[in-house]
């Protein structure tokens, strides 16, 4: 049970970042709303968040990690070092040139990203000054993502993970100088929340460049060459730049249909950060874990093994997932107008973004099953597959995005957004299904339905208990919203882990005990 071991320790790293991130999201709201400023800051931290997962999340980590992990198995620590320095110094040339051009370009890259505000030329000009702001947090965390690929394929998952919560923990300290200050809602604000986005993203780059010290692999500055490591890392993510680029168009098209909007971006925004939550925890801390795993079990020519580890993951991203989306589907509205119906964000703003919410999580499992299934190709060091399958999504996409909108308006871009994300899922399953790469066993096949069972107990109970407990979801006192949610939450992980007790969905006390017991 080392996979649930590992994948616990990510997850509560990962945990921790985006609990804090919910509470950052939650001061957001409440001093920025669905303004001007607070739709600029959202469409500032989308330039790099769109470049990061293009050179850094997505197409590095998944080429680095395995050829990291072959070298480190093969040829020893010392080999491996060399091999992340070579490419951290061609990871940072690339990404140095890359936010010098787009610092030069700024007002062309965000009129191509939300040309709806060209007619707001003020709001137009705050997001052009806080993407100009937060774009050097691109060149940050992309190196951070490298140092915690080679933490991961030496299997030190916790310092990795842990390294998230810097980000938040500096902005939700600007969050509270804003509301001390008495910056609420102003350019001020605005600007200093994008300003610490860069300064986090210098602590965590310092953080993790400890760790790695610790973990026996010091790395030092290289000058940038075209080695064989560096030739065979281009070749690997290729494929995956273009796949992560396609993924990225998606986001990019949803901001710029919402862009024509007023308010649309911020909804969506919003419904996006919830729904992010679990996915962040289960499918990204997943697929971290299980890259490495596969990685050296393929390589060692141990198939058992990988398909275990893949049907074990596929059944614990769906016990953490589908009870989640199955709440956020039910009561959408109730969590929206306790967590962020406050301050700036209106009762309005509660019922244009709940439905987006509901449609984003209708989509949440084929979310977390392609952060599942895409290791097994990595692993493979196939990344060309996802690449064509993410292609296709990105056509579903586009062509739902703009269809939808003008049928459905915002919920449309969601809706767009899911059915892409069932497409991949179908894709990526069929495929390895097709090449026995993986194959579902007995036991999975028994527990899913059980699963579904549980969350649909769940779902019902929920439903009915949000009816009950509406005065109090509607209290005007925050304390007593919170105490109705929580009872809300409460109910529902009861409910679901006692039918999936009773059914034999999943044995509790198992799962425990292998989290808690040392290796």
């Amino acid at each position: 049970m080392s996979l649930l071991r590992n994948f616990a320790a990510v997850g509560s790293g990962t945990a921790s970042s985006r609990i804090l991130g919910f509470i950052r999201d939650i001061l957001i709201a409440a001093a920025l709303g669905t303004g001007p400023v607070a739709e600029a800051y959202f469409v500032a931290q989308r330039l790099p968040n769109l470049f990061r997962r293009l050179f850094a999340e997505g197409a590095f980590a998944s080429a680095f990690v395995p050829l990291f992990t072959r070298t480190h198995e093969s040829d020893g620590m010392e080999a491996a070092r060399k091999f992340a320095e070579e490419s951290l110094a061609a990871l940072a040339a690339v990404l140095l040139a890359v936010t010098v051009l787009a610092e030069v370009a700024m007002a062309w890259l965000t009129l191509a990203l939300a040309p709806g505000f060209s007619a707001d030329p003020a709001k137009f000009d705050i997001t052009v000054l806080f993407s100009r702001i937060a774009f050097p947090y691109l060149f940050l965390i992309s190196l951070v993502t490298l140092l915690s690929g080679a933490l991961n394929g030496l299997g030190r998952f916790v310092a990795a993970a842990f390294s998230q919560t810097l980000l938040n923990a500096f902005l939700i300290a600007a969050l509270v100088f804003v509301y001390w200050s008495g910056e609420i809602g102003t350019l001020n604000a605005g600007i200093l929340l994008t300003g610490s986005v860069t300064v986090g993203g210098i602590f965590q780059l310092a953080f993790l460049f400890y760790a790695c010290r610790r973990a026996g692999i010091s790395l030092r500055p290289r000058r940038p060459r075209w080695t064989p490591g560096v030739a065979r890392l281009t070749r690997l993510a290729g494929p995956s730049i273009i796949a992560g680029g396609i993924v990225q168009i998606n986001v990019v098209v949803g901001t710029i249909v919402a862009s024509l909007q007023p308010g649309a971006v911020s909804w969506l925004y919003y419904a996006d950060r919830l729904y992010q939550l679990p996915l962040g925890i289960v499918g990204i801390a997943i697929g971290i874990v299980l890259l490495p795993d596969l990685s050296r079990a393929l390589r060692a020519g141990r198939e058992g093994d990988a398909s275990h580890a893949q049907n074990r993951a596929i059944e614990f991203a769906t016990a953490l997932t589908l009870p989640a989306a199955v709440a956020l589907v039910v009561i959408p509205g109730p969590i929206l107008a306790v967590l962020f119906e406050h301050g700036a964000f209106t009762a309005a703003d509660t019922a244009a973004t709940a439905p987006a919410l509901a449609m984003y999580a209708i989509g949440l499992p084929a979310f977390v099953a392609i952060k599942v299934l895409q290791p097994a190709y990595f692993a493979r060091e196939d990344t060309r597959t996802p690449m064509y399958y993410g292609a296709v999504s990105m056509v579903v996409n586009v062509a739902g995005a703009f269809g939808f909108f003008f049928l459905f308006g915002t919920v449309g871009i969601a809706a767009a957004t899911t059915l892409a994300a069932w497409v991949n899922t179908a894709l990526l399953a069929w495929t390895l299904h097709r090449k026995a790469h993986f194959t579902a066993d007995a036991t999975l096949k028994r527990r899913l339905p059980l699963l579904a069972l549980a969350s649909a107990v769940m779902g019902a109970g929920l439903y009915g208990a949000a009816i009950v407990l509406d005065p109090y979801l509607r209290d005007p006192h925050l304390v007593v919203e919170i105490a109705a949610l929580l009872v809300l939450v409460l109910l529902g992980l009861v409910l679901f882990t006692l039918v999936a007790q009773l059914t034999g969905a999943m044995d509790v006390r198992r799962i425990v005990g292998s989290v808690l017991r040392r290796r």
